[in-house]
């Protein structure tokens, strides 16, 4: 059907079937206040009569008596489903879509003329068994890679014998900020009263040892590396934060990752250098994503950090970039211990340690490896790892492919 028809012109159509298929019955403007009054939107029907008001269309001076008692307006079904706030989909006979606002379809909820979840098209067929309204939280697949998901309030209310009428409220925002409450708290109580128990007795050591220069020295090196621990770790949770407050996705622009890894390799490049560590960078160039690139930067910063602190010195990290199909990878190879197998399934756990003395040596916090996956999952992707003890490891960032690569590039040292 053409969204552009009017709702009188749908009622004029008795019982005439619509081009997407379903036969509807009489339809006048009190379906279109019915419809804006299903979701409380009051405000909404009370426009639409004013906007049709100003054009002449509704009142007695713009009928004629030779009219039949339903004049046709200007009021279409894309109208109506635009006055509601989120998603919006009128069903009518035989579950076909009568009318979807754009924000259905970009959810996914809609495919062609019909229902594309299965969830909904469960609660449309319980509203048409027994005309009561019905309610349901879902989750929606984020995207076509990894687990994550938009959480979605569904309602689902008839609108006479034939048509349903479906809103959807995205709750995703909401349920993020609860849970980056939640969580906060929880982290700072748990992590950080160990560096700030280390610096209280060090600065005690300090003052006891007054007349030991030396002694001095020491416990003031010590401090100097748990306040930059406990820094690390503050910045670490900021991130975090952040990234599970924010979504990528809704502001997203198109991301060259050419630029992201190499501007995530200039800021390990120091740390690599200390160790004599090469970095080389290969595989395909021109690859773009959508999303935000100081989230992704600091998705594979944290990878190339993790690959240069667990890898033993005059060893090679390499980063490379790749196509498959639709689906654009970035990997980091590294040549360290590498990560036994029992714990491959909980290295992306927050403040999780394979083995924690060495990550206090390497000054880790524990949050690396969990922000590289909250902004893969951000970003409708996903992040794996292969590793072998002794040989070493591959994390694996995957996210949809923004358009196809330009050309492929040998591996290089980068300078």
């Amino acid at each position: 059907m053409n969204t552009r028809d009017t709702l009188p012109a749908l009622a004029a159509r008795r019982p005439d079937r619509l081009a997407c298929g379903p036969t509807i019955e009489r339809v006048d403007f009190s379906a279109a206040v019915a419809l804006a009054g299903a979701t409380g939107l009051g405000l909404g029907a009370l426009l639409a009569w004013s906007r049709l008001r100003r054009r002449g269309a509704v009142g007695a001076e713009a009928v004629k008596p030779s009219r039949p008692a339903v004049a046709p307006t200007e009021l279409s079904v894309a109208d109506v489903l635009a006055l509601l706030p989120g998603a919006a989909i009128l069903v009518g006979r035989d579950d076909a879509v009568v009318g979807a606002s754009q924000q259905a379809r970009v959810l996914g909820l809609v495919r062609g003329d019909r229902i594309g979840n299965s969830a909904v098209l469960d609660l449309v067929h319980g509203v048409q068994r027994d005309a009561s309204v019905r309610e349901a939280e879902l989750e929606l697949p984020r995207g076509p890679l990894g687990t994550g998901v938009t959480i979605v309030a569904v309602r689902v209310a008839p609108l006479g014998p034939v048509l349903v009428l479906v809103t959807v409220a995205d709750l995703t925002e909401a349920r993020r900020v609860e849970a980056v409450r939640r969580d906060f708290v929880a982290n700072v109580s748990h992590e950080l009263k160990t560096p700030v128990g280390a610096l209280s007795l060090l600065a005690e050591a300090v003052a006891g040892a007054a007349e030991d220069p030396e002694g001095v020295r020491r416990f003031a090196g010590q401090m100097q590396r748990e306040a930059a621990r406990l820094g690390g770790l503050v910045q670490d949770l900021i991130d975090l934060s952040r990234l599970q407050g924010q979504d990528p996705l809704a502001n997203a622009t198109e991301v060259e990752l050419d630029a992201v890894v190499y501007e995530a390799v200039d800021r390990c490049r120091t740390a690599a250098a200390a160790k004599q560590i090469e970095l080389v960078r290969g595989g395909a160039s021109g690859l773009t994503v959508r999303g935000d690139e100081r989230q992704l930067v600091t998705a594979v910063r944290n990878l190339v950090d993790n690959a240069v602190a667990y890898s033993p010195e005059r060893t090679r990290v390499v980063v490379g970039l790749r196509a498959v199909e639709d689906v654009v990878e970035v990997s980091v190879t590294d040549e360290g211990i590498g990560i036994p197998t029992a714990d491959l399934d909980r290295v992306f756990e927050r403040f999780y340690r394979v083995d924690p003395a060495r990550s206090r040596a390497t000054g880790g916090t524990g949050l690396g490896l969990s922000i590289v996956k909250h902004v893969a999952v951000n970003h409708g992707g996903q992040v794996r790892v292969w590793s072998q003890e002794g040989v070493g490891s591959t994390f694996t960032v995957r996210l949809p492919l923004a358009c196809e690569p330009a050309r492929t590039v040998p591996q290089e040292a980068i300078r």
